[in-house]
C-alpha cells in the first residue's frame, strides 16, 4: 500500500514538472508525458501500476468528455454535423473493418471477431492529444470545430463496435441486422439520457445559489449522466456528450464570481486527469512486453506494429478526400452552401488522428479467457499492437504535426491576436451603443454616463488603431448608480462577445478569455 501510495505522489509530481517542461519549450503535453512515463516504467524497483479499464471509462472519461463538450459550441456542432458523423461513425467503421483484415491475415489462427474487436479499440482518435497539439497552432477555425466535434463522438461509435464484436465472440453468433438495429437503440439510448440528465441538471443548478454547491453538482453532472446510461445498456459517452452540450447550451445564469471559481476548479481537475492518463499509457510497456516474452520474436512484433499503425494512418488519409469531395458532387444545393475546400486543411484533419487512452482501456478490457475457459486468443498481442498504434500516432505524427501544418501555410501566427482585437472592439462598440440608450432613458445619471462613455471610445480608438498604449486607469466612485451601470455595460460587452463565437468570427480561446476577463470586471464592481 505505502508503495503505491509513494507511486502516486511520484506521478503528480511527474505530471506537474513534465507539464512545466512542455510549456517552457513549448512542445505538446501529451508527448512529453508519455515519453515520461515510457522513461519512468523502465525504472527499476518502482511497483507496477496497471491500467484498469473500469477507472478509465468511470472516473477518468466522463469529466475529460463533459468539459470538452460544455466548451464546445453546439453551433459549430451542428454547422459541421456532416463531416463529424463521417468521421466519427463512417471513418470510424471504415478503420475497423480495415484493421481487422490486417490483423487477420497477419496473425495466424485468429478469429474474425477478435480481429474485429481489435478493430473497433485502436480506431477512434484520442478526445484530448489532437486539439491538445493543434489549438495554440492559429489553424482555421473550421477544422478545430470538425477535430473536436469529431474526439467527443468517435469514442461512442468505437465502443459500440467493440462491444459488438466482443459479444460475438463470446457467443458464437452475429446478426448484420440485430448489429444495426443494437447500435441505433444504443445511440438514441444514450442521446435520450443525456438530454434528460442535461435538462434535469440545469434545473437543479438554476435553483442553486450557493458557488461550492454550484460548483461540486457541476462535477457530479458528467456522472449523473455515464451511470444511468451504463445501467440502460445505451451509450454511455453519447450521455455524457449530450449532456455537456445541453448545459453550455443552456447558458446558465450563474455569477461571474462562481464562473471564475468553476472554471479554475474545472482547469485543475482536467489537468491532473489528462496528465494521469499519458504518463499511465507510457507506463504499460514494460508488462506489455513482459507478457510477450519469447511468444514472438521482436523483429516480427515491429513488423506487425508497423503494418498495423500504417493501416490506421493511411485509411484516415484516403477517407478524408472522398468524404470531403464527393457529398458537394453529389448535391449542388452543398455546394452552393459550402464550396470545395483545397486540399491543404483535408489533409491536416485527416493527418491528425491520434491516438489514446480510450483505445488501451479497451485493449485492456478484452477478457483473459473466453467461456468455455480457453485463453483470449493473441490478447497479449493484441495489447502490445494497440500500445504501438497509439505510440506511432502520438510520438511520431503528433511531434510532426506542428511542422505539417507550418508547411502547408495554414498556421497564422496573428490570427489569435486578430480575432481577440475584433472582439475587444465589437464589445466596446456595444457598451458605447448601450451607452446612448441609458442616456435617452435616464437622463438624471449624466456624470456617470458621461466617465464611462469616456471610458469606452478611448477604448475603441485604441483597439481600432491597434495601440500597444496600456489601458487606461480610471477611478471609479462606486455608487449605486454607477455600479448599475457598469453591469448593464458589461452584459452588453459578454453578449456580443458570445454572440461573435456563435457566429465563428472568434475561436474559443478568445471567447473564454474575454470572457473571463468581464467575469473578473464584474466581480469587482460586485464588491
Amino acid at each position: 500500500m505505502h508503495d503505491l501510495q509513494l507511486l502516486l505522489l511520484i506521478l503528480l509530481l511527474l505530471v506537474v514538472g513534465l507539464a512545466t517542461v512542455a510549456r517552457r519549450f513549448r512542445v505538446p503535453y501529451p508527448i512529453v508525458l508519455t515519453v515520461g512515463g515510457l522513461l519512468l516504467g523502465f525504472v527499476p524497483g518502482l511497483p507496477p501500476l496497471r491500467l484498469d479499464p473500469d477507472i478509465v471509462f468511470l472516473v477518468f472519461l466522463p469529466p475529460i468528455l463533459y468539459s470538452a463538450a460544455v466548451f464546445t459550441s453546439f453551433r459549430h456542432f451542428r454547422e459541421n454535423l456532416r463531416p463529424i458523423s463521417l468521421l466519427a461513425v463512417g471513418l470510424v467503421l471504415t478503420t475497423t473493418v480495415a484493421v481487422a483484415v490486417v490483423t487477420h491475415g497477419l496473425v495466424e489462427g485468429l478469429p474474425w471477431a477478435a480481429a474485429f474487436a481489435f478493430g473497433a479499440i485502436v480506431s477512434p482518435p484520442d478526445a484530448i492529444a489532437a486539439t491538445a497539439i493543434t489549438r495554440h497552432l492559429g489553424l482555421p477555425q473550421r477544422i478545430v470545430n470538425v477535430l473536436e466535434g469529431e474526439s467527443l463522438v468517435n469514442d461512442a461509435t468505437a465502443l459500440v463496435a467493440f462491444r459488438m464484436a466482443l459479444a460475438a465472440l463470446l457467443t458464437g453468433a452475429f446478426s448484420l441486422s440485430d448489429a444495426v438495429v443494437r447500435f441505433v437503440a444504443v445511440v438514441l439510448g444514450g442521446i435520450a439520457i443525456g438530454l434528460a440528465v442535461g435538462w434535469l441538471a440545469a434545473q437543479v443548478r438554476r435553483r442553486v445559489d450557493d458557488p461550492p454547491a454550484q460548483i461540486t453538482l457541476s462535477l457530479l453532472t458528467p456522472f449523473a449522466a455515464y451511470l444511468p446510461a451504463e445501467a440502460a445498456g445505451v451509450s454511455s459517452v453519447l450521455a455524457v456528450v449530450t449532456t455537456g452540450l445541453y448545459i453550455g447550451a443552456a447558458r446558465l445564469l450563474l455569477s461571474p464570481s462562481t464562473r471564475l471559481q468553476a472554471l479554475a476548479v474545472w482547469e485543475v481537475v482536467v489537468f491532473l486527469l489528462n496528465g494521469f492518463i499519458f504518463v499511465l499509457i507510457g507506463l504499460q510497456l514494460p508488462a506489455i512486453m513482459g507478457a510477450l516474452s519469447g511468444s514472438t520474436s521482436l523483429p516480427q512484433l515491429l513488423g506487425y506494429a508497423v503494418l498495423v499503425s500504417l493501416t490506421v494512418i493511411l485509411v484516415r488519409l484516403a477517407w478524408v478526400f472522398p468524404a470531403t469531395y464527393l457529398p458537394r458532387l453529389l448535391s449542388r444545393r452543398l455546394r452552393e452552401r459550402d464550396p470545395y475546400p483545397g486540399w491543404r486543411p483535408i489533409f491536416v484533419v485527416g493527418y491528425t488522428g491520434l491516438r489514446g487512452v480510450v483505445s488501451l482501456a479497451a485493449a485492456f478490457a478484452l477478457p483473459l479467457r473466453l467461456p468455455g475457459g480457453e485463453p483470449f486468443p493473441a490478447r497479449d498481442l493484441l495489447l502490445f499492437l494497440t500500445f504501438a498504434v497509439i505510440v506511432a500516432t502520438l510520438l511520431l505524427q503528433g511531434i510532426s504535426l506542428p511542422a505539417v501544418i507550418r508547411a502547408l501555410g495554414l498556421v497564422d501566427p496573428e490570427a489569435v491576436r486578430r480575432q481577440e482585437r475584433h472582439a475587444r472592439l465589437e464589445a466596446a462598440r456595444a457598451a458605447i451603443g448601450r451607452l446612448e440608450q441609458l442616456a435617452s432613458e435616464n437622463g438624471d445619471r449624466g456624470d456617470h454616463l458621461e466617465r464611462l462613455r469616456w471610458r469606452y471610445e478611448h477604448r475603441s480608438r485604441r483597439l481600432a488603431l491597434d495601440s500597444d498604449v496600456p489601458a487606461d486607469e480610471i477611478c471609479r466612485q462606486f455608487s449605486g448608480e454607477y455600479e448599475s451601470l457598469r453591469r448593464e455595460l458589461l452584459k452588453a460587452e459578454r453578449d456580443v462577445v458570445r454572440r461573435l463565437h456563435e457566429e465563428g468570427e472568434i475561436s474559443d480561446d478568445v471567447m473564454l478569455l474575454i470572457d473571463r476577463e468581464l467575469d473578473l470586471e464584474e466581480s469587482r464592481v460586485e464588491t
